[in-house]
């Protein structure tokens, strides 16, 4: 039974009729064997692929489905790939323009090329076979070590081939850097790919590119400027989708739920099961976010419904969706009865798979959750059990995360309790797994830094031999060209120059890019430095001021301690704050430190009226260093009561100074009294801070700049510290 019937017409091959062929006999029997394939969820579908008129199989044909499942056909020309009615299943050769057909039952697909010319395989061709070689084992290293994939794309490269191949390769390039969340990366790659060969899996794979790396009017443009009549219905939904995504990101609320409403029609339309899944979601996130809560919980209704028709995994996926929905609009008892669905079928998908601790689906996190819904509920007794419980999950499997944080929320939910002792134990514990995860994170930045290094070698690798390739097809031009006019040769040449600026351009911002990197990576392991001598510090503090005082002044204390680390681990990953956030941290540190030396010094926190502290931006914890400075090591020897003075003032319209001045015993007569292992660490601080500030110097043009005097007019010097700030 013949299907489909069209004429291709592709570089040396006249032309092609493509056709599709379902092999099998119609009839009652076969109805009923429909109808009741129609019920199962997925089942084999077999094909083969071949010319019609000499029955020769053509192998290496790409065939997917737009469920994810993929195959090639083999020798024989025979492929087996799995499926349900309603998927969209895609044939890709570069030989033959790429069909499309909607499975409807379960029989054998043939597709017959029939050829009015001699039709040979480029496969036969030892170089090509070299290069789709290559571009195999890239996939099947993709998620495993994307420098060994990159090195397998620039062995494919390394061979003369066509436009098509070069835009095949560095889609699998773009593929690799995409899935590494190297987005800057892949975004070259589709581009370059593009260039080559213009193709739709491309251009959406780069609209999602532009998206991942925070360009939301790129992305949209890209996905705009496609030509839906080249799209197949699965690819219709994916361009819906992310023109939805995209204007959700600049939230642009309305035209995101049009987008996703158009993608949801269409995919009702052709059977497109988990994209109906996916979008139903999606619409329901969107509503969410716009305030109108009925209308986002009846279509979480249906995305809970349709992924439980999908599978278990799946359907847990979204279960933990509308829980979090659940909890932003404060009805916890459901959001904790979903939780606790949603162990329950953890433990049936850890039977056939391992969850990683990365993801949202594990059991500690769900008991975290449960028992801080309870939490704020004011249920404490109610909470703790499922705090333990996911405490010792996280220990069992090792979890760090939310072994910190689930110990930080017990110690809490006890000392609410009354269980002082047993509250202030897991402060100790809490210590321990930040330590602990601090030596992690480490060796993870020690980690990412070599994998850097590994992908940079490769990039620079491909693009060494993409600057070769035009060096050599400009050689090739040339030489065609030597019996032309001088004036055609000066034009190549001046060709040949421009191709050199171009490519010494993309280099510049290659190395402008790495240098950027570096600077993240160096700023963040700072950073990582260090909260954990704040934490350590503070919290000795702690353990001092409940020693010598009474538990209901101990206790709120350690309220306020524990709002202000909440804060500071909140804040820790971020560059610049609002001026204001930090004044509200200041004041709550300095607050602290008052509580425990009440009668070493009195402070005061003077910000000008005409000063906008919310336009302001400033480094996380970059004040609180010099506070804990002059409070330890200045105020707190001082004979008498001290004074400690923040006051923040406007120098311009778009630049103010932030002064902290003590009266204490001066920086001179400090080093006198301090160990040799406190000079070292305070030195440590110090120079860190430096380097952060120089470091964000670099990389925002001069933003902050810090100096510090010391008085000279009595026996107590004291000291000042002066922070300048610019805007952006």
């Amino acid at each position: 039974m013949q299907l489909i019937f069209r004429e291709v017409k592709k570089h040396t091959i006249h032309s092609f009729i493509i056709f599709f062929c379902l092999m099998s006999t119609l009839g009652f029997s076969q109805n009923k064997k429909t109808n009741a394939i129609e019920k199962e969820e997925t089942f084999t579908i077999r094909g083969s692929v071949y010319l019609k008129d000499s029955k020769k199989p053509i192998e290496q044909v790409k065939i997917e489905v737009n469920n994810g499942n993929y195959t090639v056909t083999n020798k024989n020309g025979k492929f087996t790939v799995k499926a349900k009615v309603g998927d969209e299943l895609i044939a890709r050769h570069n030989d033959f323009e790429t069909v499309f057909y909607t499975i409807k039952s379960d029989e054998r697909i043939d597709i017959e090329i029939i050829s009015d010319t001699d039709f040979r395989l480029s496969k036969n061709n030892s170089v090509t076979k070299r290069f789709n070689i290559m571009i195999d084992s890239a996939d099947a290293y993709l998620k495993k070590d994307a420098a060994k994939s990159a090195k397998f794309i620039g062995d494919a490269l390394n061979v003369e081939i066509s436009p098509s191949q070069s835009a095949e390769a560095h889609e699998v390039l773009g593929d690799v850097y995409m899935y590494w969340k190297q987005y800057d990366l892949a975004i070259s790659a589709y581009k370059i790919s593009l260039q080559n060969l213009d193709t739709p899996s491309a251009t959406l794979k780069l609209g999602k590119a532009y998206l991942q790396n925070k360009d939301s009017q790129n992305s949209i443009t890209t996905y705009e400027n496609i030509s839906e009549d080249r799209l197949s219905n699965y690819e219709k939904t994916i361009l819906y989708e992310g023109i939805g995504d995209a204007n959700l990101e600049i939230k642009n609320i309305p035209k995101a739920i049009a987008s996703y409403e158009k993608g949801l029609k269409t995919a009702k339309q052709h059977l497109i099961a988990p994209k109906i899944t996916d979008l139903n979601s999606k619409i329901a996130q969107a509503y969410n976010k716009k305030g109108e809560i009925s209308k986002a919980k009846n279509y979480f209704d249906n995305s809970l419904y349709l992924a439980e028709n999908e599978n278990k995994k799946r359907a847990v996926e979204e279960k933990a969706k509308v829980a979090e929905f659940n909890s932003d609009n404060q009805d916890y008892e459901s959001e904790i009865q979903l939780r606790k669905e949603i162990i329950n079928d953890i433990l049936d998908i850890e039977r056939d798979s391992i969850i990683s601790n990365e993801s949202p689906l594990t059991s500690q996190k769900q008991n975290y959750k449960i028992g801080n819904a309870l939490i704020l509920q004011n249920k404490n007794d109610d909470a703790i059990p499922y705090l333990e419980k996911s405490r010792a999950e996280a220990r069992k499997k090792g979890d760090l995360v939310v072994g910190k944080d689930v110990t930080r929320k017990l110690s809490e939910a006890l000392i609410k309790k009354g269980n002082t002792k047993e509250g202030l134990a897991m402060i100790e514990n809490y210590e321990n797994i930040v330590d602990e995860l601090y030596a992690k994170k480490e060796q993870e930045l020690s980690q990412v830094a070599r994998f850097s290094r590994n992908l940079a070698e490769q990039q620079n690798r491909i693009t060494s031999l993409e600057s070769d390739r035009a060096l050599s097809k400009s050689k090739y031009e040339l030489t065609q060209e030597r019996y032309k006019s001088q004036q055609l040769i000066i034009y190549s040449l001046i060709g040949g120059l421009l191709l050199l600026l171009v490519t010494a351009y993309f280099m510049f911002k290659y190395i402008k890019q790495q240098r950027l990197a570096n600077n993240l990576l160096a700023l963040k392991s700072l950073r990582s430095q260090m909260n954990p001598h704040f934490i350590f510090n503070a919290l000795n503090s702690v353990n001092s001021f409940i020693a010598t005082n009474d538990e209901r002044t101990a206790n709120k204390y350690l309220s306020d301690f524990s709002r202000l680390m909440r804060s500071v681990l909140e804040n820790s990953e971020e560059d610049f704050i609002p001026l204001k956030k930090e004044i509200e941290l200041l004041d709550l540190y300095t607050k602290l430190e008052h509580f425990r030396f009440q009668d070493k010094f009195d402070y005061s926190i003077q910000v000008d009226d005409t000063i906008d502290v919310d336009e302001f931006q400033i480094p996380p914890m970059l004040l609180q260093p010099y506070i804990e400075n002059a409070v330890w090591h200045g105020l707190r020897y001082k004979s008498e009561k001290g004074e400690l003075k923040i006051s923040v003032k406007s120098l311009s319209k778009d630049e103010l100074t932030i002064t902290i001045t003590d009266n204490g015993i001066g920086r001179e007569r400090s080093k006198t009294l301090k160990t040799a292992h406190q000079k070292k660490q305070n030195s440590k601080g110090m120079n860190n801070i430096k380097k952060r500030v120089a470091i964000l110097n670099e990389m925002y043009k001069d933003k902050v700049d810090v100096s510090i005097e010391d008085f000279q007019t009595s026996e107590d010097a004291g000291t000042k510290v002066i922070v300048t700030l610019k805007k952006d």
